[in-house]
């Protein structure tokens, strides 16, 4: 199934299921005195955050905090956890603070906007202190952990015998994939803090609202991209009475299961795909030669190849067509990486260099240790961390060199699935996925089979919730805006539509008439707008659009 039961192949086939851009932040006035919360909640209700400087390589200009909420709601005194918060202050008088999630889910907020200088965002300095954090079970907040590139010690370690790329179609090979994932919810349940059966999206928007009233807000002001829409939409659902101006950008389905989510977004980047391969044909440079016909051939020749014979990667382990494929999903979120990856791929093909692609298939992250580095580090840890235990298992902050390698596939399967509430057994899945591989084939070539493996991602894990699909619906809150772009390849147009239509009266359209995911830090338009209506509460009619820029990129 998944190269070394890798659970970074899979969380990057998860990756479009939701956001995929991280965030930074964290900023707070004192707490508001008024209101001590629900009950029993009091003493998290009464909290203020304490802002410091930041690690060493932060912005300077960048504070640092942490707020502190139960482990489990339903009873808080059974053990809490802290979450990382980072801000850039107003730059003149606040009116409090916006609070960003860039998605996911399983992206950490504080690095990501620290690594550019949160300049997208610095608009909103106007009249916010604007803020991110780590969401619980993510980053340095309790991190969870499948063991993938730390505890390379273990038995499983470097199995080799899993297949990367099963047909699932096939009775066998299905029933053999699901008893790998099996084994990987095991592994996660192993490597992973007491916060795994707590991490799901309805717990992370009663954190939202603690770190509300910690920063000092008598409501939330919000902006979420992908996987943070669908947190902005569970967070309105849960405190209606709470919502501020929140604006929603790359909208998330509300309703789909995961089966039809997998196959929407094959369709999307299989069209994002021949797009990308339209402008390359133009390039002398395109790897793929200047016949386009020809080059829509070359993709899975090239897939089909590295699947038969993964090559080294530099990092102790092999590139694989599947692994291959993760990275061109990613980079095909936005045109202006397009030269990136038509670069990195002439790279492999010409000279079997596996770094440029590599680099997208981490969403720009650090790699993972080899396995060699990856045993040190586990030896290491104990020592730097003060005591031999999962990172996170104490609820405190866990430093930054402390974060699992994989802790962002980890999250994200583990958020992916405490939202999903349907858990068929075995027999139903191999039936499925019988009757599914054409579609998904059909829907993409390329990325067809790749999505179908995660409709196995929560085989072996406990049922999810069903708030999401029962409750968030009908919303009585402040009016919200809904950014929707028309050529969104994780997150189509018509979930926002359909979302707006579920949310209710609230929910305001912004048809964003462009390419890649999201649009507010690729759309002068959309950026102009949610800026109007985030920092002065001006919102355009409902169905209102943005035409497509003659410059790709706001901040280039």
């Amino acid at each position: 199934m998944l190269a070394k039961l890798s659970t970074r192949s899979a969380a990057r086939r998860c990756a479009c299921v939701g956001a995929v851009t991280l965030a930074l932040l964290g900023a707070g006035l004192p707490a508001a005195v008024a209101g001590d919360g629900p009950p029993g909640l009091s003493r998290f209700y009464r909290q203020k955050v304490t802002w410091t400087a930041c690690e060493t390589g932060a912005p300077k200009d960048m504070q640092c905090g942490k707020v502190t909420v139960p482990l489990d709601y339903a009873r808080p005194g059974a053990g809490t956890l802290d979450l990382a918060l980072s801000r850039y202050r107003a730059t003149g008088p606040s009116r409090g603070s916006v609070v960003l999630n860039f998605g996911g889910p399983g992206g950490a907020g504080v690095p990501v906007l620290a690594a550019d200088d949160g300049k997208e965002f610095m608009d909103l300095t106007n009249g916010y202190d604007v803020v991110t954090f780590d969401p619980r079970g993510v980053g340095r907040s309790s991190p969870v952990s499948c063991g993938i590139g730390i505890d390379a010690d273990s038995s499983d370690a470097g199995d080799d015998s899993i297949d990367a790329n099963p047909d699932l179609g096939n009775a066998t090979a299905a029933r053999k994939a699901l008893e790998e994932w099996k084994k990987v919810a095991a592994e996660c349940a192993q490597h992973s803090s007491a916060v795994l059966p707590h991490i799901g999206t309805v717990d992370a928007a009663r954190d939202l609202d603690v770190i509300r009233q910690a920063l000092g807000d008598r409501k939330l002001n919000y902006l979420g991209f992908s996987y943070g829409t669908r947190l902005g939409a569970v967070y309105a659902a849960e405190f209606p009475h709470k919502v501020g101006r929140m604006a929603l950008d790359g909208v998330d389905t509300l309703t789909e299961p995961l089966s039809e989510q997998g196959r929407v977004a094959a369709e999307g980047q299989q069209t994002a795909l021949e797009d990308f391969l339209d402008w390359c044909v133009q390039d002398i440079a395109c790897p793929f030669g200047q016949d386009r016909r020809a080059a829509g051939d070359q993709v899975p020749q090239l897939i089909g190849s590295l699947d038969e014979n993964p090559v080294p990667n530099g990092y102790g382990g092999r590139l694989s067509g599947q692994d291959l494929v993760g990275a061109i999903g990613q980079a095909l979120y936005s045109k202006a990486m397009w030269p990136s990856l038509e670069r990195a791929i002439a790279s492999l093909v010409q000279d079997g260099n596996t770094r440029g692609v590599e680099a997208f298939a981490t969403g720009g992250m650090a790699l993972p240790a080899s396995e060699r580095q990856a045993r040190q580090a586990r030896r290491d840890a104990p020592e730097r961390a003060g005591a031999a235990k999962p990172p996170g298992s104490g609820g405190g902050l866990v430093g930054t060199a402390e974060v699992p390698p994989d802790n962002a596939p980890a999250a994200m399967m583990a958020i992916n699935c405490a939202d999903d509430p349907d858990r068929p057994g075995a027999a139903q899945l191999t039936k499925d996925l019988g009757r599914l591989s054409a579609d998904y084939e059909a829907a993409s070539p390329v990325f067809g089979r790749y999505r179908l493996t995660e409709l196995l991602m929560c085989y072996g894990r406990p049922k999810g919730s069903d708030f999401i699909r029962e409750k968030v619906k009908n919303v009585d809150s402040a009016r919200m805006l809904l950014v929707g772009t028309r050529g969104d390849p994780a997150t189509p147009y018509r979930w926002a539509v359909e979302t707006a239509r579920r949310l209710g009266k609230s929910a305001v359209v912004l048809d964003n008439r462009s390419e890649g995911h999201t649009g507010y830090a690729s759309s002068r338009c959309v950026h102009r707008k949610v800026n109007d209506f985030l920092l002065y509460g001006s919102l355009p009619p409902s169905g209102s659009s943005c035409a497509p820029d003659t410059r790709p990129d706001i901040s280039g």
